[in-house]
């Protein structure tokens, strides 16, 4: 029979309640101003680089912005730095500008052995060619830190996809 979601009416009451003890909203306020702080920073460091306009929220399942070199744009490719609510994990990701971007891409890696970063079982199902979780346990407690993890992180991952790239030109 499968799951059957429950109205989310019948969850009003308990979210109410948890905002009303205004933690769920101050952690949830703290983590948007920090990527919107994280995307600022980037902006200012890597003037060159794409980045979109803002930090996209989601709801409440994942919160992203994209960062990338603009080659990577001509290719129509991009990559997003993403922080994953439910696993409370950053990740980064490439995906193509559409779908059919994004089968040729991941057919060129799955075919030339890529195992850099997870590939994505299916480019047709989801936004994904390849990903890596950049931080497991993200500590907010040292921001400078984590700022630094994300960006060495996510620059060695544009690194692993233009090597990548580069090796196997059509």
């Amino acid at each position: 029979m499968g799951n059957v979601m429950e109205p989310f009416h019948e969850h009003l009451g308990e979210y109410r309640k948890q905002l009303a003890k205004g933690t769920v909203r101050a952690a949830y306020q703290g983590l948007m101003e920090y990527f919107g702080d994280l995307r600022v920073y980037l902006k200012k460091k890597y003037p060159d680089y794409f980045l979109s306009g803002n930090v996209h929220f989601g709801q409440m399942d994942y919160t992203y912005f994209y960062f990338f070199p603009k080659a990577l744009k001509r290719q129509n490719l991009k990559i997003a730095i993403l922080f994953i609510h439910d696993t409370f994990t950053v990740q980064v990701l490439l995906a193509g500008y559409n779908k059919d971007t994004q089968a040729k891409y991941w057919k060129l890696l799955k075919e030339n052995g890529w195992n850099k970063h997870h590939l994505a079982p299916n480019p047709k199902e989801g936004d994904t060619i390849t990903d890596s979780i950049l931080v497991d346990k993200p500590d907010f407690s040292n921001p400078h830190a984590l700022t630094n993890q994300i960006e060495n992180g996510t620059l060695k991952f544009i690194k692993d996809i233009q090597n990548f790239l580069t090796e196997h030109k059509n």
